[in-house]
């Protein structure tokens, strides 16, 4: 269940590198040194509670590797985290940006980190493993700093996919939780569903 590749879903070639800093400050300049190193793109930049910040970039792997490299060098008595993985799966981009084309929910599995760069590699290893949908990839906003993704697809597909991402998280010392629901009620299938295109947002947005 791969996404069709869209300007919301990155092709499955290209590549996603996050440097976690211990100064916000210093990580909105990492964050131009990264971009003017390579030709890549932002795919977020965000500060974290307690004053960290996050610069989250894609593009080809080549570029990816140069832009990671130059944001390092730029402070590395800054950098708390990173990542750099050369071919992650499509379906992560667009569970980032609530992008999700998935129409039903089956069998929910839900894994929780500890960190955003664990979270990043879970939902790597989770898409690649089994044959299901990724819904959501929440990272750090709102929830302390740490990463939660949501995917679902069937019973024993959800499960293989949870256990790799779990193997990943665990591998990190980062895991916090995971769960496993084989038939969710219809009304925690649709609010799932909302959340993953983003509706949820944007219904409280409107609100007064």
């Amino acid at each position: 269940m791969e996404a069709v590749p869209s300007p919301e879903t990155a092709p499955a070639y290209e590549a996603i590198g996050l440097l976690e800093l211990g100064s916000i400050a210093w990580g909105v300049d990492v964050a131009d040194a990264m971009v003017k190193a390579a030709p890549v793109d932002f795919i977020d930049t965000f500060m974290v509670t307690p004053g960290k910040y996050v610069v989250l970039v894609h593009g080809d792997p080549s570029s990816v590797e140069s832009s990671i490299s130059a944001g390092r060098q730029a402070a590395p008595e800054q950098v708390l985290d990173w990542l750099l993985i050369p071919y992650v799966h499509a379906q992560v981009f667009a569970a980032i940006r609530l992008r999700s084309r998935c129409q039903r929910v089956r069998a929910l599995g839900l894994i929780e980190t500890s960190s955003v760069a664990t979270g990043i590699v879970a939902a790597d290893q989770a898409a690649k493993a089994a044959n299901v949908d990724l819904l959501q990839l929440r990272l750090a906003r709102g929830i302390g700093g740490k990463s939660l993704l949501v995917l679902t697809g069937e019973l024993f597909e959800v499960e293989a996919s949870v256990e790799a991402g779990q193997r990943e998280a665990e591998a990190g010392k980062k895991l916090v939780a995971t769960r496993i629901i084989p038939n969710p009620h219809p009304d925690l299938a649709a609010r799932v569903l909302r959340a993953a295109r983003g509706e949820d947002a944007e219904e409280r947005g409107a609100r007064p």
